[in-house]
């Protein structure tokens, strides 16, 4: 299928601003390829220290360099749901390894901090800069040289791009990444919303709101609404960074356990020392990337992509911003409904075909591209195929023609809409994003008074207070990246969804982040630059009428000057203490803006 002229345009855009970081980036790992496999160049006392506490059988291969050595990255802890299952891996993926002649080592634990449960908290001032702690201690994981490719285990929020900043490092080893899945369908999405603006509507109370959460929240797995967690494995299944269908498989199933073998052994198939070798660096290139946003855009997938894909490209030397996700968005059809743009959780969308249906659609109208490279070894079409068990073998299924649930995902002939929701808006107050899949054509224009908030407590308070029983739009800034770290303002959705529900028209202007589940109220977030740069949304006072046009994507104060007015601060510092925010005063003062990725480390073109 012929490419659909806007995204060979945008892609060649890309490519274009891209060449000096993306050559560089090349360059970098073309030199490391060409020393061939470490391990055989390391000194012997190196050597030695890395086998160490090796069975016999493995420090013999080590030795010799006849098999490839695996590194194993993970994020396992059993605090998060989502990488509880990670635990059993090593051990799998070494047995699948040994039965071929390699060796597998874990090479290092990254954190894996769930935001699920720092929502609202101190703790969830480090959520955004965990990201890059996570690449930093990727790459020390990485670092010892004795490793012929690596598996990253991760799935969550920060956590995955944090691997693939990572990652990106070591270009030129094969990585491939291994998820755990989704726990299985509990609480429907729709009924736990509904708990939750009741709670927050104070119509029943703390027990019966932790009785619904976890009923929702249950066993081991990935939440199963489609926020940033999900959002992450339809981006790595889309990337070609997972064997194919990967992504929605519940862990602790036989078909799990297949895909942990069968990727372990991809790993050392396509190593420098066979004949398959296919390293990071050219899985990932601008194709691939604007696959990733097209992928998101069909999808509904998470806002936080807008920060993170952004600096997961800048990683591997390729350049993209807003106006590409905007470009994208509008030729990009809306071709899945999974909460919170609609009533299926991700079980019911892998039931229903789901990525591989995707793939399949996007591909036949020319929306991605197909030429890629991936790690199953073949184009991105080898990932229109979903996997299951025959007789204990893994085999896999082409995505079927038509929808199986219409109410799910469709064909790219009768999409949910006609682009992909996400519209960057522009305007006196300066850029920002907003999501629109879930909100309603009737609530996409607001004009109304400002109420400036201290914090989403504020808010809360307020609402509690029954002071916000009226029209308005929220802003809430010095929630940006070098304020406080960007914390997603989540709480926030509960009571805001109960006004807009009483028929007041409401909305959110922040900098700061809201959860990648974000939904029907509309919500132009990131804006940048943020207050503590200076900028304009620190400047808006109670009262002034502010004008959210999604349509249009504008996003503007209404008949006032703001940069007349004198420059706002606010004192920070409680909200920089306790919790270990001390020890990221350095991030804050390195970071970038949201639009440029919120990114604490600098690639330039000699990097």
């Amino acid at each position: 299928m012929k490419l659909h002229e806007t995204i060979a345009r945008v892609t060649d855009r890309i490519r274009e601003k891209s060449r000096p970081t993306r050559e560089a980036y090349l360059y970098q790992m073309n030199a490391a390829a060409s020393e061939g496999p470490h391990r055989t160049s390391v000194s012997c006392g190196n050597l030695a220290h890395a086998a160490a506490a090796c069975p016999a059988a493995d420090k013999h291969s080590l030795a010799t360099g006849e098999g490839p050595n695996i590194a194993i990255v993970s994020a396992y802890n059993d605090m998060l749901s989502a990488h509880q299952p990670l635990g059993a891996y090593p051990d799998i993926i070494k047995a699948a390894l040994s039965d071929m002649g390699a060796t597998a080592q874990i090479a290092g634990g990254v954190p894996a901090m769930c935001d699920g449960v720092t929502q609202g908290q101190a703790g969830m001032d480090l959520s955004l800069f965990s990201r890059d702690v996570l690449a930093m201690a990727t790459a020390v994981s990485l670092s010892h040289n004795v490793f012929d490719g690596a598996l990253m285990l991760g799935v969550c929020d920060k956590i995955v791009p944090g691997l693939f900043i990572g990652a990106a490092r070591f270009g030129h080893l094969p990585i491939l990444f291994l998820p755990a899945g989704p726990m299985p369908t509990g609480l429907s999405n729709d009924e736990k919303a509904r708990v939750r603006q009741e709670y927050a509507a104070g119509k029943i109370d703390q027990a019966e709101l932790l009785a619904a959460e976890s009923a929702s929240y249950h066993s081991p797995g990935t939440c199963t609404f489609y926020g940033t967690a999900n959002s992450n494995q339809m981006l790595m299944e889309i990337m070609g960074l997972h064997i194919p269908g990967s992504a929605f498989v519940n862990p602790g199933t036989l078909l799990r356990t297949a895909i942990v073998e069968e990727t372990a052994r991809q790993a050392a198939l396509t190593t420098a020392l066979g004949d398959q070798y296919t390293p990071f660096s050219k899985v990932i290139d601008e194709r691939s990337i604007v696959n990733a946003v097209v992928g998101l855009h069909a999808t509904g997938g998470s806002t936080n992509h807008t920060i993170h894909l952004i600096a997961m490209a800048r990683a591997v030397g390729v350049v993209i911003d807003w106006d590409d996700f905007s470009d994208l968005s509008a030729v990009t059809p809306l071709l899945a409904r999974v909460y919170p743009n609609g009533s299926a959780d991700v079980n019911h969308f892998h039931a229903a075909g789901g990525i591989g249906f995707i793939i399949r659609e996007l591909i036949e109208a020319g929306l991605i591209h197909d030429d890629v490279s991936t790690v199953a070894g073949a184009g991105l079409y080898a990932y229109t195929r979903t996997p299951r068990l025959d007789q204990g073998q893994l085999v896999w299924d082409a995505a079927d023609k038509t929808p199986r649930n219409p109410e799910i995902v469709r064909n790219v002939t009768d999409p949910f809409s006609e682009t992909g929701g996400l519209v960057v808006l522009n305007g006196n107050i300066g850029r920002s994003v907003i999501k629109v899949s879930a909100v309603k054509k009737e609530n996409q224009i607001i004009e109304a008074p400002a109420i400036v908030f201290s914090s989403q407590a504020d808010l809360m308070d307020r609402f509690k207070q029954g002071a916000l029983e009226k029209d308005f739009i929220a802003i809430i800034p010095f929630q940006g990246p070098k304020a406080n770290g960007m914390p997603e303002l989540h709480k926030l959705t509960p009571p805001l969804s109960v006004l807009q529900n009483k028929g007041f028209k409401v909305a959110l202007v922040t900098d700061g982040r809201m959860s990648g589940a974000s939904g029907k109220v509309p919500a132009a977030i990131h804006m940048s630059p943020e207050a503590m740069d200076g900028g304009a949304i620190g400047q808006i006072r109670d009262g002034d009428i502010v004008r959210l046009d999604a349509t249009a994507g504008t996003l503007e104060v209404l008949q006032v000057d703001l940069s007349a007015r004198e420059l706002v601060t606010r004192d920070l510092t409680p909200e920089r203490r306790g919790t270990g925010r001390e020890l990221f005063a350095g991030m804050r003062k390195l970071v970038t803006s949201a639009e440029t990725g919120a990114m604490t480390f600098e690639l330039s073109e000699n990097a």
